[in-house]
């Protein structure tokens, strides 16, 4: 056994630690660097959108998720790291329903699904079945993150399932409850 850099190496493939991408934190996005990595994040995962200059600019909740899987490494204007900590405060800040957000966001990528944002469908997500890519197809759900203890009224919940309806997408409603956990229905509009 050979000793190299701290560790036990006994010749077998040598796992070089995962270098993490430098991404610096403007106010309510993050600029990843120009890498091969962040292409790569963008090519197979479909994070964030690429901009003019070919860099990578991702939401404050792809930015959180990557945080803690440990992808970036996060930084301010004056090259200061940002914990992961720090940030969610931060989040929570500018976006007030982040953690409900972030929580379907965060299960929805972890059972391998691509969540891009609804904005201009009138929803919070939009999410494209396993295997399926943005601009290969189109998303199959779009997703309505509450909590637990929200309420909705029958027109609320109406023009939410009017919205699914003429976007020709299933409509569902993600559910956060106090230990975080997420639970979600599918709403659809049914003929007698």
């Amino acid at each position: 056994m050979f000793l190299k850099q701290g560790a036990f190496f006994n010749g077998m493939t040598d796992k070089k630690e995962e270098e993490k991408i430098k991404a610096l934190f403007l106010k309510e996005r993050t600029i990843l660097e120009d890498s091969n990595e962040a292409r790569l994040l963008y090519d197979q995962s479909r994070f964030g959108t690429i901009l003019e200059d070919s860099k990578l600019q991702i939401s404050l909740i792809e930015t959180m998720y990557l945080l803690e899987k440990g992808k970036i490494q996060l930084f301010d204007s004056k090259q200061k790291e940002i914990p992961t900590e720090k940030f969610m405060k931060k989040a929570e800040a500018l976006e007030p329903n982040f953690y409900v957000r972030y929580s379907i966001f965060k299960d929805l990528r972890n059972r391998g699904y691509i969540v891009k944002t609804a904005m201009k469908f009138g929803a919070d997500f939009r999410v494209y079945d396993r295997g399926v890519k943005p601009g290969e197809d189109h998303a199959k759900w779009v997703v309505f993150p509450v909590h637990e203890t929200s309420s909705l009224t029958w027109h609320e919940f109406s023009a939410k399932n009017r919205v699914a309806h003429s976007t020709r997408k299933r409509l569902l409603i993600g559910c956060v409850d106090e230990e975080g956990d997420v639970t979600y229905w599918e709403i659809r509009w049914l003929r007698p």
